[in-house]
């Protein structure tokens, strides 16, 4: 088995097409991504034992009893710490796992990766089952969270590889995944927890057991579909743009080792962690903020959320779900839109985009929920949502163009702890601004004016960051032969020029192969994209 992993048994034959690593990447990725609709398993496993209504734990009971007890639900608040343990263990194990991946390859952690998030799903299920959370929290959390990072950065520095002339499409396609996963995973688990609910069972345990079982197949599937090209592999006559230089794209190689000791890293890694923090913000308070800003109005009735009815509120919170949907279709619409923008615009650019248009659109939020102009508040909401995918899909890209693509894997995991810090920034930030803007008698309807300037405030500090970003210094560089050493380390092999052009003529014999991979991933991700569309569309009547 070992000998099927290994890096040296997935470098690419000449006739190999290239296009068939994307729905590979895609794979992994759509399967990983369903961490961001982890949500729809909340209410479900809060009423885990008393099935219909939760069975309230004692005011007595302390918080390592709620971790143990078998006899009382959990709190929503308690099963909310999934997603902090999902993106701590993301940044962190990417950081870790980058610079052996490098040099073990993308099908050997893609192999892991699924280990760990199926696995982590199996050990999920027995953790309801057994009504312990402590079972939940190491299997999907820790371990899926392990999982995360390892399939997130698996296919980044393999696409680069593959992709030079289209860098940011690149990785672009394979991100996009990681958004949308939950756009795919959140309804199909929503409709396994019906199939499976009984009298004693809310189908929990039994969807975690599906699903992670088909993840795990999806995801090795994946793994085993990836291909490394051969060092100094180049698309049939193509050369790098003179333009390079202008577009701040180095020619040589920076060490992961060496990376951090350079001031672009860490001006990247702020720029990141603004831009995510914001994002994420967002995110966490999109549909309550639709709903508390708008209320009645979102289905035709003038007042506020708080003086609604029972079941009129339920009407506004399933457009505030659909909201959510919305949101998160934009995202991966963001992922594949500016980062193959950003091949065009330049990497430093499409950033400035990023901070300037966010800056004008976070600020002009207050105004739009003012104007009670609900379409006009949903469409900003979506073009920051893009701004926010973009952001991740065209940051590898960034680093290939500033560090260069021998360890940009393994920039790209220590980078990812930016995430891991705005995890933590960004939704912080907006509940206790929230929070003290209501304490200070502030309604709930306009407790949200002050956070989206906060918001716009930390995208001006991002942008200040992105205008520092200058080329590497030549003394950061690996030389010649520091670079033939990492290339043996990572058991690479030297193609020649020639090669490559046979490559690429005898690739075209590969097309009815990729069309079938792509029809594969297609069809999830356009049922996802379908049921996102039609619940959304009330909010546009």
């Amino acid at each position: 088995m070992a000998g099927l992993l290994d890096k040296e048994r997935i470098v690419a034959a000449p006739g190999f097409n290239r296009w068939l690593v994307p729905p590979a990447a895609l794979a992994i990725h759509l399967s990983i991504g369903m961490a961001y609709g982890f949500s729809v398993f909340w209410l479900p496993l809060s009423r885990a034992l008393g099935i219909k209504q939760p069975l309230a734990c004692p005011e007595s009971m302390g918080f390592l009893e709620k971790v143990f007890t078998t006899a009382c639900d959990w709190p929503i608040s308690m099963l909310g710490w999934m997603y902090t343990l999902f993106f701590v263990f993301l940044g962190s194990s990417a950081a870790v796992f980058g610079h052996w991946l490098e040099t073990a390859g993308p099908r050997k952690a893609g192999v892991a990766a699924a280990c760990c998030w199926g696995g982590g799903l199996l050990l999920s299920a027995i953790g309801v089952y057994t009504h312990q959370i402590w079972l939940m929290w190491l299997g999907s959390g820790v371990i899926g969270g392990i999982g995360l990072g390892l399939g997130y950065i698996s296919p980044v520095s393999t696409l680069i590889r593959w992709f030079p002339d289209r860098r940011g499409m690149a990785t672009g396609m394979a991100i996009m995944g990681f958004g949308g996963g939950a756009m795919i995973g959140a309804p199909l688990a929503d409709r396994l927890m019906n199939f499976f609910a009984t009298e004693t069972s809310v189908g929990v345990w039994e969807t975690f057991l599906t699903l992670g079982l088909v993840y795990f197949v999806a995801m090795l599937i994946g793994a085993f579909g990836y291909r490394v090209p051969t060092a100094g592999w180049k698309p049939a006559g193509w050369a790098p743009p003179e333009s390079a230089a202008r577009r701040m794209i180095t020619n040589g190689h920076v060490h992961v080792n060496v990376a951090h000791r350079t001031p672009q890293f860490w001006l990247l890694w702020a720029l990141l962690c603004l831009n995510v923090s914001a994002g994420i913000g967002v995110i966490g308070m999109a549909s309550p903020m639709l709903q508390e800003v708008f209320g009645g109005r979102l289905i035709g009735i003038e007042a506020h959320l708080a003086d609604l009815a029972k079941d009129e509120r339920v009407q506004v919170a399933t457009i505030g779900a659909a909201f959510a949907g919305l949101l998160s279709l934009f995202n991966i619409v963001g992922r594949i839109g500016w980062a193959s923008a950003s091949d065009y615009l330049g990497r430093k650019a499409t950033y400035v985009v990023f901070f300037l248009l966010g800056t004008v659109l976070y600020a002009a939020v207050p105004w739009a929920g003012g104007a009670g102009n609900v379409a006009l508040f949903v469409i900003i909401f979506c073009v920051i949502l893009t701004m926010y995918g973009g952001g991740f899909a065209t940051i590898p890209a960034y680093l290939a163009d500033i560090f260069g693509t021998q360890h940009v894997g393994a920039i790209h995991g220590r980078l990812l702890t930016a995430w891991s810090a705005a995890g933590v920034l960004g939704p912080v930030a907006v509940n206790y601004i929230r929070e003290y803007q209501i304490a200070q008698g502030v309604p709930p309807y306009q407790a949200y004016n002050i956070t989206m300037y906060v918001l716009a405030a930390m995208l001006l500090l991002g942008l200040l960051s992105n205008l520092l970003v200058r080329p590497v210094d030549a003394k950061f560089l690996m030389t010649p032969a520091e670079l033939e050493a990492e290339r043996a380390k990572a058991h690479e092999r030297t193609q020649a020029a020639s090669a490559s052009q046979a490559s690429a003529a005898a690739a075209s014999g590969q097309r009815t192969l990729v069309v079938i991979a792509w029809i594969a991933v297609g069809i999830p991700m356009a049922w996802g994209i379908w049921s996102t569309i039609v619940k959304a569309l009330p909010l546009f009547r």
